[in-house]
C-alpha cells in the first residue's frame, strides 16, 4: 500500500450538503430474514423521495446478484459483504445522499465497522425486531423451510447466530407488518432528533 496516495477533491460532502435541504447519512435496516427490512426501506426511500430527499437503497438480494455476486453465505463471505457494503454506503453519504441500506447484518463487529466509517450522526441503525416464529411462519422466499431440511447450511437465525443490536438509534416491532406506524417512526426521529435533516413531516 505504500504506492497509494489519497487525492484531495474540490466539491466536499460539506459543499455537497450546503447546496441541498438534508444532511447525508446511512439508515441501516437489520433483523432477521423476513423481518420486514426491505418492505420497510423501500416505503421509506419513497416517503423521502417524496419530500425531494436525494436517496439511493441498497437492498441484500440485489447487491448480491452484482457487486457481492461472487460471495457465498459462509460467516466469512457475510463479513465480507457488509463491508463491501459499508464501503460503498459511505460513498454515498459523501455523494451527499442518504443511503438506506437492508440487509440482515447478523455480526455486530460488521454493523459497527459501518458505523465507524462516517461521523457519529451519519449512521441510524434502525433493528427491526421481529421475532424468529414471526419470520419463520411468514418465510416469503422459502428459506426457513430450506434451513430446516438441512438444505441451506449456516442460515442465520436456525444455524447461523444473529447478534441483537444492542443500542440501535431506532427500534422497531414489525410483528403485525404495521408498515405506515413504523415508518412515521423513523421520520419522526429524524425530525426530532436530527433538526439539521430538516425533513418536514407528511405522516
Amino acid at each position: 500500500m505504500d504506492n497509494l496516495f489519497s487525492t484531495t477533491t474540490h466539491i466536499t460532502k460539506n459543499k455537497r450538503t450546503e447546496k441541498q435541504n438534508f444532511k447525508p447519512c446511512i439508515i441501516w435496516f437489520t433483523g432477521l430474514s423476513g423481518s420486514g427490512k426491505s418492505t420497510l426501506a423501500n416505503e421509506l426511500e419513497k416517503k423521502l423521495f417524496e419530500k425531494g430527499i436525494r436517496t439511493y437503497l441498497l437492498d441484500g438480494d440485489n447487491v448480491r446478484q452484482g457487486l457481492n455476486k461472487d460471495l457465498g453465505f459462509s460467516n466469512e463471505d457475510r463479513v465480507e459483504n457488509i463491508r463491501r457494503i459499508a464501503e460503498v454506503s459511505k460513498l454515498f453519504v459523501d455523494a451527499g445522499l442518504i443511503v438506506i441500506t437492508a440487509f440482515i447484518s447478523p455480526f455486530k463487529c460488521e454493523r459497527e465497522f459501518a458505523r465507524s466509517l462516517v461521523d457519529a450522526d451519519e449512521f441510524i441503525e434502525v433493528f427491526v425486531d421481529t421475532p424468529l416464529e414471526v419470520c419463520e411462519k411468514r418465510d416469503p422466499k422459502g428459506l426457513y423451510k430450506r434451513a430446516r431440511s438441512g438444505e441451506l447450511k449456516e442460515f442465520t437465525g436456525i444455524s447461523s447466530p444473529y447478534e441483537k443490536p444492542e443500542s440501535a438509534e431506532i427500534v422497531l416491532d414489525n410483528s403485525n407488518e404495521n408498515i405506515e406506524e413504523n415508518i412515521k417512526i423513523v421520520l419522526d426521529y429524524l425530525d426530532i432528533n436530527l433538526n439539521n435533516y430538516l425533513i418536514k413531516k407528511t405522516i
